[in-house]
Formats: C-alpha cells, structure tokens, sequence
C-alpha cells in the first residue's frame, strides 16, 4: 500500500481563510482594475467644472467636496493596489499641496495602457522599464516648458497671478476674491529681508465663523480665537503679553496632605496667606510691564479677583499649539509656572480686543504690519459644508504659495504642458528599437486624459479637443491649452490667459503616479493572511425595542 503524501501549496501552509492569488489574471489584471476604479470616482471632479462627491464617512459626518485628497481620505480604501495609489496621492499633498487628483488619474491611465500592452504580449518588466525611460525623457525636457517666473514672491500682483489657477480648480467664480485674501496673508507674514527659513504653512491660520457669505472673509494680521475673554478689562492697546501653562490660581501640592488647624485664627492666617501668595505672584507679573495673561491652565475666581484688581485682561486657550503659534506671533514664552516674566520672555501685540462677528464673540490678538508673524483668514458662509469646501481651497492656495518659495517658475495650464510632453515623448519612442518603444508611446498616450479629462467635465467632446491641441503644438504653440471658458473646443495660449501650474507640483506628480504605477506591475501574487478577531456579530435589529 503506497504511503500517502499531502499536497504542499501555500494555502496548506497558512491558516484557513488566508487568500492567495497569482498570475496575470488573477494579480496584475485585478490590480489593475482596482486602480482604475479608484481613478474614474476622481476623475469627474477635476478641474474648474469638477463634480462634487457626497461622502458619508464612518461617523456619518457629510462631505460635500471635489477636493480629491478629502475624497480619498474619508473613502477609507482598503485594496492594497489602489491603496498603493492613495498613498502615493497623500504623499503629493505633503509634498506639494496640490495635484492630488492628478497623480490618481495619471497612475490610472498609466496603467489602463499598461493593461492593452501587457493583453498585445509584453511582459511587465518590459512596460516597467519604458515607463523609467519616459519619465526620464519627460523631467527632462520638463525645464524647457516653463512660461511664466515670478521674480519675488513678495509682490502682491505676482504671486495673486501664479496662484489664482489652483484656487480656481476648487471654487470656480471666487478664485480672484480668495486668491487675493491667501496673497495678503502669505506676503504679509514673510519677512522684507531675505531670510533661510522656509515658509511655514503653520503661521496661516484658518478660522471658520457661520453667518453672512463667502465674500464677507477677511484676513487679520495677528490672530484670532472664537472665545470671550474672562476679565472684566475687554482691551489692551500697545499690549505686553506673558504666556502660561500653568493654572491661574492658587498652587495645590502633588501629594494629598493633612493640615490640623485649632483656632479660628489658624483658619483665617492660613487662607490668608494662600490669598497673599497669589496676589504676590499676579503683581509681580503687573510690575513686570505685562497687561494681557493668556495661559492654557484653569482660571480661578481668587485668581481673577487679583487679575480685575490689577487691571490686567485674561485669556484661556484650551489647545497648547494654539499658544505656540500665539508666541511665535507675538515674541513671548510660555513660561511652565506663574511668576513675573522678564522683559526678554514678555511678548509685543498691537492690540488685544473682544469683538462681535455674526453672532459670534472673537478675541483678536492684531499686529502691526511690521510686526506680523502671523496671519488668520476668517472664513465665513452660510453653511458648514460651505465654509469647508473654502478652507480646502485656502489651504492649496498656501500650500502653492509654500512651493513659490521653493521654485519660481510655472508651465502652462489647460492641459498644455501634457500635450507637448506627450508630443516630444511620443518622438522618443520613434527612436527607440527595442519593445520599450511600446511602453513610452503608451506613456505619452496616458498623459493625454489631462486635456480629455477637462473637457469631458466641461461636457465637450475629448477626442475633439486632444487633436487640436496637438494640431497646435505641431505649429509651434508649445503654450496653447484647451480654454474652459470658450463655448467650443478652441485653444487659447495659456501663458496669456494667466492659467498655470506648478513647476514644483507638477514634477512631483509625474514621479509619483509614474512610481506607483510601477510598483503595481511589479505584483504578480496577492497573498492575503486571514484577518484578527473572530466572526462579526449579527446585525442587530435597529429597532429592538419593538421585538
């Protein structure tokens, strides 16, 4: 009798219910898909005339956006290919800021072409090594396509022009408004001199407050805070400021402790003496030249019977960063015990008042032109969702004014400067022998889907639009883009229209859907373990109490 040997295989060697899948079928075609899908959800909210998706999170909270890098991130994809692709997405957010929905799209069409070549007979090497070689060719000539440099980044006009475009894919008809608020509270807080540090996105604050509509936001140089102050004293101007994180009230011990009092007079010297400590402790911080205490601890009632009597105005911040950017603005340090600060650890503040927006009572900490180390945009708006999708738009607007600082110089919008990529790539595969020449005129076809993608969402016809453009570029129109606000399928030079992308975001887009797309193709098995936890409980009847 011969002996029995069980099959070996992966599924043997892993616990039940572990997933394994191989091949071209199986891995890379299905990955693929995955990609694909993930790029169409996004697709129809890029550009000026982009969609809106109404995303219902795992909290049930509401988000009415185009912001790609919103959608993907309340999508919560659990593919590991598409996964792949949000993160390369994610990556471009914290790198540029903007993009995101391009580097999606982009690693789609890569590798929906990649997909046709590999069906033809191409192995994934092949296509992985003509996609390095175009996208080398494409950095390359990348420098010769810039139109427009912005020759300082602290001229108003300038900066209003080079940035106006990304504030337009997001809220289009309130770009020139919204871009003029993110130019004065980006120019406002960079320094005259010349400066090594960066510019911190972190110094431009964002305040949201209901009411009115979106053209009634304004730009405060200093801060503000939706919160009343506790003092009886409702401003300071030419204000000195010290900062604390400790509690504004008299001092409890670390350790629980017994005090055996005999007399009534032990009871009224010991409460006396707490009550003159504090007071010895808040007049040394009046001596000491300050007339506004903002501290992040608890504020007492002895503590601010002391601080009414001493005219000093008190504000409680319940978040510490807000207290480090309220010491970066204004020059103070937080000091970790309540003492009188000296004149080096006191902060400067123009003026410190209450004031009334809406219905909503603000403090604002407002400096003077010269001094202002940071800005705050108050947003306003009818409804929540408004005011977020504006906050969106705000923050790549000063995400792009963070990479101006970074590189000067602009390509033209509109789908030009894919169009003469995929041009000059498309020539570079003609002289090319081996079957990469496949995989990077495939390259230069996917860079396409930015001009199609645009005036499909603007209900024009893609193929229509695509060929003349390339009709353009053939005649030398290396700036001409497809004009969203044309009835038809004209071209316009978008050096002259003022429509612009990033230098800096652009470059990294290109690396990071080109990368992306070929870590997909690399797979060939999708081994899944079994999952943690036990079996999920059976879905409960929401209404249980009529059972």
């Amino acid at each position: 009798m011969a002996l029995h040997v069980p099959k070996v295989g992966l599924q043997t060697m892993m616990k039940s219910g572990a997933k394994h899948y191989s091949g071209m079928e199986e891995a890379v075609y299905r990955n693929i898909g995955a990609c694909k899908e993930i790029a169409q959800i996004v697709r129809t909210s890029f550009g000026p005339n982009g969609m809106n998706k109404m995303i219902l999170n795992h909290l049930d909270k509401l988000f009415v956006t185009n912001d790609a890098a919103t959608i993907i991130k309340e999508l919560e994809v659990e593919h590991p290919a598409a996964r792949l692709v949000v993160l390369a997405s994610q990556q471009q957010e914290h790198e540029a800021g903007d993009a995101t929905n391009l580097v999606i799209i982009l690693a789609g069409k890569m590798l929906e072409k990649a997909e046709t070549l590999l069906r033809m007979g191409l192995s994934p090497p092949e296509v992985i090594e003509g996609y390095e070689m175009a996208l080398e060719k494409a950095l390359e000539v990348l420098p010769e396509l810039a139109c427009h440099t912005v020759e300082d980044f602290r001229d108003k006009a300038q900066v209003k022009r080079a940035i106006k475009t990304v504030i337009m894919s997001k809220q289009n008809g309130l770009e020139d408004f919204l871009s003029e608020l993110v130019t004065d509270a980006c120019v406002d807080i960079m320094p005259k001199e010349e400066s090594r540090k960066p510019f911190n996105v972190d110094n431009v604050r964002i305040v949201k407050i209901p009411g009115s509509g979106v053209f009634s936001s304004s730009v405060v140089r200093g801060m503000v805070f939706t919160r009343n102050i506790h003092s009886s004293i409702t401003s300071a101007q030419d204000a000195r400021i010290a900062a604390f994180t400790a509690d504004l009230d008299h001092a409890y011990t670390e350790t629980k402790g017994t005090v055996l009092l005999n007399t009534a007079e032990e009871l009224k010297s010991y409460s006396k003496d707490e009550e003159s400590v504090l007071e010895k402790k808040i007049k040394a911080i009046k001596d000491s030249g300050a007339s506004v205490i903002v501290t992040t601890g608890k504020v007492g009632d002895l503590g601010m019977h002391f601080c009414n009597r001493f005219e000093l105005l008190v504000v409680k911040l319940n978040s510490k960063f807000d207290l480090k950017r309220l010491c970066r603005a204004t020059g103070a340090t937080a000091l970790p015990v309540l003492t009188g600060p000296s004149s080096q650890e006191l902060g400067h503040c123009h003026s410190v008042s209450v004031q009334e927006i809406g219905d909503t009572t603000v403090t604002v900490f407002r400096q003077a032109d010269i001094n202002s180390a940071v800005s705050t945009i108050i947003v306003r708006g009818a409804t929540s969702n408004v005011m977020d999708d504006v906050e969106r738009a705000l923050d790549d607007g000063i995400n792009a004014y963070k990479s101006l600082t970074k590189e000067q110089r602009f390509l033209p919008g509109g789908g030009a400067t894919e169009i003469e990529l995929a041009r000059l790539i498309t020539k570079f595969g003609d002289t090319c022998s081996g079957l990469e020449q496949y995989a990077i005129k495939s390259y230069a076809e996917a860079l396409e889907v930015v001009p199609a993608t645009l005036a499909e969402n603007c209900g024009v016809k893609s193929r229509e639009v695509v060929s003349n453009l390339y009709a353009a570029h053939e005649n030398g129109e290396k700036n001409a883009g497809y004009d969203i606000l044309s009835e038809d399928v004209a071209v316009a030079d978008m050096n002259e229209a003022g429509v612009y992308d990033s230098f800096h975001a652009k470059v990294w887009a290109l690396k990071y859907a080109t990368r992306a797309a070929k870590t997909i193709l690399r797979v060939d098995q999708i081994i899944m373990a079994k999952k943690a936890g036990g079996p999920k409980p059976p879905k409960q009847n929401p209404n249980w109490d009529e059972d």
